[in-house]
């Protein structure tokens, strides 16, 4: 691809920019409403600014739309409206079932980058934020092969790995994947923040199964609205599964069933299981190490060394910081039994307390 235009120049159109120059297009150009978000994004070297949005669409061969969800079917219409027919346009929004309702074009390809990030603005552009993400990509019936086949190939230019998906399945998939999940941590942290309990405040008592399943709550306002509001239809029916299955474990509770507890926690075994087996070659041999750090520099810097020394592979990592006086609790995954005993070693030889776990119990 020779000449490629951005439409909203944030973090996602910004990063599509950095991430297409890396891949090789020759000619990025870009146009925001907002000049001093294109200005950003000029100055990151994202894209070459364009005075309009008809300077910017000019010969594009693909045009990639990045604007809020609510406004994306405008925003669509007005790119198709700007640019020729040798133009295909596509969106990066999280829900697709309004914009391919709206938009009847057959030079429209919806499009999706599943790559959160809690950062926002050109500012914060990363041209590998698609390295190894999900992009689904919905094709219709009146799709031309050839342009799905120049988005596709784009797609995977940038290391993204493209989904085809009908777009109203999509707005089901991540009401359950994502959409979910945010108003979930949203309703669990409101519901802790609006206790108290004999005097106590439980979020200042929270422990870590609190602050995993929260980790989203309270995402930006701006954008989040928009999503919920967007895709309300699905969310809503999710939320109705939801109640349906907290009821479900509630007359389990009350009629003591420890058998129906005992299946409900298995089933969720076996699904956890099957979820990490996407992201981990064999999730069964995860082990979890928990490590007390004090908060102090070069202490993260220090373990990771100490471990790719001995050749140990860290698969994943977190930390959840507690307090400078209390430091926190960095969290690693290591493959194999083995492995695990000798990082803990490793730690404990430097004065690390470790706590070693299998990720999924047996």
């Amino acid at each position: 691809m020779q000449r490629l235009a951005i439409v909203g120049t944030g973090l996602i159109g910004a990063s599509v920019g950095l991430a297409a120059r890396a891949a090789g297009v020759d000619e990025v150009r870009g146009w925001d409403v907002d000049p001093d978000a294109l200005s950003v994004a000029a100055g990151r070297e994202a894209v070459e600014p364009a005075a309009s949005l008809e300077e910017a669409v000019a010969d594009a061969e693909l045009a990639v739309v990045a604007a809020p969800v609510a406004q994306l079917p405008l925003e669509v219409a007005n790119v198709l409206a700007a640019s020729g027919n040798g133009t295909t346009v596509t969106d990066v929004g999280s829900t697709k079932g309004a914009v391919a309702r709206a938009v009847s074009d057959a030079r429209f390809i919806g499009g999706h980058p599943v790559c959160g990030s809690h950062t926002h603005g050109a500012a914060h552009a990363n041209g590998e934020l698609f390295r190894g993400a999900t992009w689904f990509l919905t094709p219709v019936a009146a799709t031309d092969p050839e342009r799905y086949r120049l988005l596709h190939g784009f797609v995977s230019s940038v290391g993204a790995v493209p989904v085809a998906v009908d777009p109203e399945a999509h707005d089901r998939l991540v009401a359950l994947t994502s959409h979910l999940p945010h108003a979930l941590a949203n309703l669990l942290l409101n519901q802790a923040g609006a206790s108290r309990i004999d005097g106590h405040e439980p979020l200042a008592a929270a422990g870590g199964s609190l602050r995993d399943m929260t980790r989203v709550a309270g995402a930006n306002p701006r954008i989040w609205v928009d999503i919920f509001l967007d895709n309300a239809d699905a969310l809503g029916n999710a939320l109705a599964e939801h109640r349906r299955r907290v009821e479900q474990v509630e007359r389990a509770l009350g009629e003591k069933d420890a058998g129906f507890l005992a299946r409900w926690i298995g089933e969720a075994s076996g699904n956890r299981r099957q979820m990490l087996a996407e992201a981990y070659e064999q999730p069964g041999a995860l082990q979890r190490l928990r490590v007390h750090v004090p908060d102090r520099p070069g202490v993260l810097a220090g373990i990771t060394q100490a471990l790719g020394a001995e050749r140990i592979n860290i698969e994943d990592f977190e930390l959840q910081h507690m307090s400078r006086e209390r430091g926190g609790t960095l969290t690693l995954l290591v493959a194999g039994e083995g492995e695990a005993a000798r990082a803990a070693g490793v730690l404990e030889s430097q004065g690390y307390h470790v706590v070693v776990s299998a990720v999924i119990d047996e």
